[in-house]
């Protein structure tokens, strides 16, 4: 395939178009909004072209021209901006739009073209996305934006710091056990964004799949409390607890595929035929239910996975369980970490499960043997407390838990084959 030949005529052709693609958004913003911003259509492209002419002048050996043509344009922002102030009209936006802008036909010419397209294109969206940014913003959780904000600088400080190195005979990494916690609360953190924005308006079948991606357990607690206080919403909160399980199966397909991406090779389409059986169990019979007030303020119970002390306990959860995992293959053998992927399924399974699948951990037999009987210890305890909590559909409940977990037995067995 021929790659194109980036000409200065072409970058021009780029330069110019950016250009214009700015000034149309801002005069389109000017005719809309009827107030005084630096420039429109005609300006900015020349403003582009301006900073093309001074990236050109400046290959040429005229190398001052550069920074005062940036200058230049500058002051010419800063006398459009006092004027505005002296106006009692705020905001700089078109004023650093122009800067940016002579910056980008400057880049056209002397770097690679990707980086002047990206800063124009992006420069443009987010000046024609102001009102809905500005939506999002005042929807956005205070508490969990500063969330957010914490993790990733936790994140950015201690990832780099951590010594990417095995240390004792159980090969513990902290760089690579860190990486494992951003994977996970990342994905995570997906699904409880679209749980909260989205779920609660589409019911609880909806709002179980997005949650499911979260934590299948915190789905089944919140359910079957509300399903307890109104039994009414008993076999939709059923049917909510089911798909949210079957996502179990696909986000621990994901964390396999992203960590160790061998083990999947041969066993993908099991955990596909387990979340398609999971998700033929939950549409049986459904009925599309509203989420009442009181349901909504249940599924908002689901925890931030983006939170720092979470993570952190995962983090020593995960090294807990992939020390004592091989302390039971050592004295135990292959019976004693089944044993232990079936005791562990009790409780949360996924850092139980990432601590067995690092790549040259354990055999690849034994280690999907163990995550198909966590994975079925995991459903079976999650349809005996669901059942527990509504009484009224423990029968329904057993039935399709009960086929659910069965649905694993062959895997177990075909691992051993």
């Amino acid at each position: 395939m021929n790659t194109i030949e980036w000409t200065p005529q072409l970058r021009f052709i780029v330069a110019l178009a950016l250009g214009f693609l700015v000034g149309l958004e801002r005069e389109s913003s000017k005719s809309k909004a009827k107030k005084v911003i630096l420039g429109g259509i005609r300006t900015y492209p020349i403003i582009s072209m301006l900073g093309f002419g001074c990236a050109w002048l400046f290959q040429l050996g005229v190398t001052f021209i550069l920074p005062v043509g940036l200058i230049s344009v500058t002051a010419l922002s800063v006398i459009s901006y006092y004027t505005k102030v002296q106006s009692e009209k705020f905001g700089a936006t078109s004023e650093v739009t122009a800067l940016l802008t002579f910056i980008v036909g400057a880049l056209a010419l002397l770097v690679d073209i990707w980086a002047a397209m990206a800063l124009g294109i992006i420069n443009t969206v987010l000046l024609s996305e102001k009102a809905n940014l500005e939506d999002f913003v005042d929807n956005t959780d205070r508490a969990e934006f500063l969330a957010v904000i914490k993790f990733l600088l936790v994140t950015v400080i201690i990832l780099p710091i951590l010594p990417d190195q095995n240390f004792t005979k159980y090969e513990l990494n902290p760089s690579n056990v860190w990486k494992v916690v951003i994977i996970v609360s990342t994905i995570g953190f997906v699904g409880y964004f679209l749980a909260k924005r989205f779920g609660n308006k589409f019911g609880l079948w909806l709002s179980g799949l997005l949650g499911g991606i979260v934590s299948s357990t915190a789905v089944t607690v919140a359910y079957g409390r509300m399903a307890q206080k109104k039994v009414s919403l008993a076999g939709s909160a059923l049917r909510g607890v089911i798909v949210a399980s079957s996502m179990m199966f696909a986000r621990i397909l994901v964390l396999i595929a992203i960590i160790n991406p061998v083990l999947i090779n041969s066993s993908w389409w099991k955990y596909i035929l387990l979340v398609a059986i999971g998700f033929g169990l939950s549409l049986y019979h459904n009925q599309a239910v509203h989420v009442s007030e009181k349901s909504e303020k249940e599924l908002q119970n689901l925890q931030n996975p983006f939170e720092i002390k979470p993570a952190v306990i995962f983090a020593v959860l995960f090294l807990l369980l992939s020390v004592v995992s091989k302390l039971v293959v050592e004295y135990f053998g292959k019976q004693g970490l089944l044993s232990l992927a079936t005791v562990v399924g009790l409780t949360d399974i996924t850092p139980f499960i990432l601590s067995i699948i690092q790549p040259k951990n354990l055999d690849s037999n034994l280690v999907t043997s163990a995550i198909f009987l966590a994975m079925m210890s995991n459903t079976i305890m999650k349809g005996i407390y669901f059942g527990y909590l509504v009484p009224s559909l423990r029968k329904e409940t057993a039935l399709r838990f009960g086929i659910l977990a069965a649905a694993h037995i062959p895997f177990i067995i075909l691992s051993f084959i």
